[in-house]
């Protein structure tokens, strides 16, 4: 067996009227989409440089609690830019075009498999770890609650608990009903 990648076919590409190409070429209208996510990123590049430099600025005047709270934020920070990557990467690379990094060292190990419903568990994920930081905050400052210095209420500890939850369970459902469709295809292939 050869390891040379397939070559294309050399026959002429198939022809596609007019309507078809307008509708296969209107995924390039996602294009800007995706550069405006990259500026998005820069933005959280500058908020995460921002919050550091206030650690650093108050790390001695600073208790521990208040130290570990921004060090969570910087964590949010970085587990959001995480997500914002792999939709900028996955979502041009699946919806809009390849971007052929085939052999370059930086080429993400995650690229190489990903279709839309990789996408979708992935970034449920991220959303789950994003919101997992969020509620270790919450949880952090509840000994605060029923005080002034409390940022929070029970009732909105208690409701960011079951939005958490929320994504938890939407979660599982997405993996459930992907792995049942991967099944469906494995029984409708053809065996030979």
């Amino acid at each position: 067996m050869s390891s040379e990648p397939k070559a294309l076919s050399a026959g002429p590409r198939p022809q596609i009227g007019p309507f078809a190409q307008l509708i296969f070429g209107s995924r390039w209208l996602q294009v800007p989409l995706y550069v405006g996510l990259i500026v998005a990123q820069g933005v959280y590049v500058l908020l995460f440089l921002k919050e550091l430099w206030h650690l650093v600025a108050h790390s001695f005047d600073a208790s521990e609690q208040q130290i570990m709270l921004v060090v969570l934020g910087l964590i949010d920070v970085v587990m959001i830019s995480n997500l914002l990557v792999m939709v900028i990467v996955g979502g041009y690379e699946t919806f809009v075009s390849r971007l052929n990094l085939n052999g370059h060292p930086d080429e993400p190990e995650w690229l190489s498999h990903v279709n839309a419903s990789v996408l979708k568990i992935k970034l449920a994920m991220a959303i789950i770890g994003i919101s997992s930081i969020s509620l270790l905050r919450t949880f952090i400052e509840a000994g605060n609650l029923g005080t002034t210095r409390s940022n929070f209420t029970e009732s909105g500890v208690m409701w960011q608990v079951l939005i958490h939850l929320t994504f938890i369970i939407s979660a599982i459902g997405i993996a459930w009903v992907d792995r049942l469709s991967e099944s469906g295809h494995r029984k409708e292939a053809p065996h030979g």
